[in-house]
């Protein structure tokens, strides 16, 4: 098999799925049925079988179905992050520099008067900026494997305006600005904490 037209096609199907998914296209609980999105993408099932993998262990497909997930899968997952994202603001409080800072606040700035989808991009880019502050590939690593099943929850807390959430970015910012690494880690706890239950309480309703 010639390795580099299966990996277009594995990477099409990777991609078409995987947006759907995020868009709301394929809501949650979906089954997934290879052999009809094989023929929407227009490839065999092999490449859409080895997506589905891999959608799998990034969290957003579960058993074949879109994943939907539980009370106690959002708390897992957030714990992780919690401890990660914790970690990397107060590593960001010591290591990231003027360049990077004004970068932060860039992602500040725009949330507060762009578009949701603008809002949505800056606002991961803002965390994404904080965890590449680490300097600690093991940890990015981890985050960069939830990171779709992170931009699902995300998109949750900004679609349906949870309050307060660039204001407490901006208390991050100044934690880190002010290299003051104890601020940092607490904020970024609280601010994941109160992410994680606006979800569970719109997960209740």
């Amino acid at each position: 098999m010639n390795k580099q037209p299966f990996q277009l096609a594995y990477l099409t199907a990777y991609e078409y799925i995987r947006d759907k998914i995020l868009s709301g296209e394929l809501p949650r609980g979906t089954k997934l049925v290879e052999e009809r999105l094989a023929e929407e993408i227009g490839i065999s099932r092999t490449p859409v079988r080895e997506s589905i993998r891999k959608l799998e262990q990034e969290g957003l497909i579960k058993q074949k179905r879109v994943v939907n997930p539980s009370s106690v899968d959002l708390q897992n997952i957030f714990q992780v992050r919690i401890l990660l994202e914790g970690f990397s603001a107060r590593c960001a409080a010591t290591y990231m520099s003027e360049e990077t800072l004004g970068r932060l606040h860039d992602c500040i700035t725009i949330a507060r008067s762009g578009t949701i989808e603008e809002t949505m991009k800056a606002n991961k880019e803002f965390h994404d900026i904080i965890v590449q502050s680490s300097n600690n590939p093991q940890m990015i690593d981890i985050i960069d494997r939830m990171s779709s099943i992170i931009y699902l929850f995300r998109k949750t807390v900004v679609y349906h305006k949870r309050p307060f959430l660039i204001d407490e970015h901006q208390e991050i910012y100044d934690a880190i600005s002010a290299h003051d690494g104890d601020r940092a880690e607490r904020l970024m706890q609280e601010h994941l904490q109160a992410d994680l239950d606006f979800c569970l309480h719109l997960l209740k309703a």
